[in-house]
Order: C-alpha cells, then sequence, then structure tokens
C-alpha cells in the first residue's frame, strides 16, 4: 500500500561535499568562478599591507567589485557554453 507521502528523499541526503563535487560536474564553470573569487579576496588581503593612501573601505570595495566581476563573467561564460551546446552544437537530425 502507497500513500502520498511515500517520495523518494535521495537528492536530500547529500551532503554538502557531494552536493558541490554534483554541481561542478553539471557546471563547469561553478568551481572556476569560486576559484577565481577565492584568488581575488586573497590577492586584495595580500596587498591590503601596501595599499599607500587609500582608505581602507575603498580597497576593500575595490576588491569585492572585482572578486564580483570574476564571478558574473565566468557565469556568463557558463551559460554561453551551455547555449552554445544546447542550439548549435547540437547535430540537426
Amino acid at each position: 500500500m502507497s500513500t502520498s507521502t511515500d517520495v523518494s528523499l535521495s537528492s536530500y541526503d547529500e551532503d554538502q561535499g557531494s552536493k558541490l563535487i554534483r554541481k561542478a560536474r553539471e557546471a563547469l564553470f561553478v568551481p572556476i568562478g569560486m576559484a577565481g573569487f577565492a584568488a581575488i579576496v586573497g590577492y586584495g588581503l595580500y596587498r591590503l599591507k601596501s595599499r599607500g593612501n587609500t582608505k581602507m573601505s575603498v580597497h576593500l570595495i575595490h576588491m569585492r567589485v572585482a572578486a564580483q566581476g570574476f564571478v558574473m563573467g565566468a557565469m556568463t561564460l557558463g551559460v554561453g557554453y551551455s547555449m552554445y551546446k544546447e542550439f548549435w552544437a547540437k547535430p540537426k537530425p
């Protein structure tokens, strides 16, 4: 006897690591965007000592804008690549 509450919850049993790995396999530009974000933030923190006369808030805003720009660029390239695969690279039947 099956009821309407018998739902497969296998997708909810994932832990964070396996979910991240699955998402990275589905969309390659996700880990590229995350790595670029981490690299820009790391470089910005490294350059924090030698920022000169620049105020701390201005330096942090520039770092945030650069990191967000990299992530948005990676997302745009990913969407463009998936559109290319979906519409143009598919062989016509």
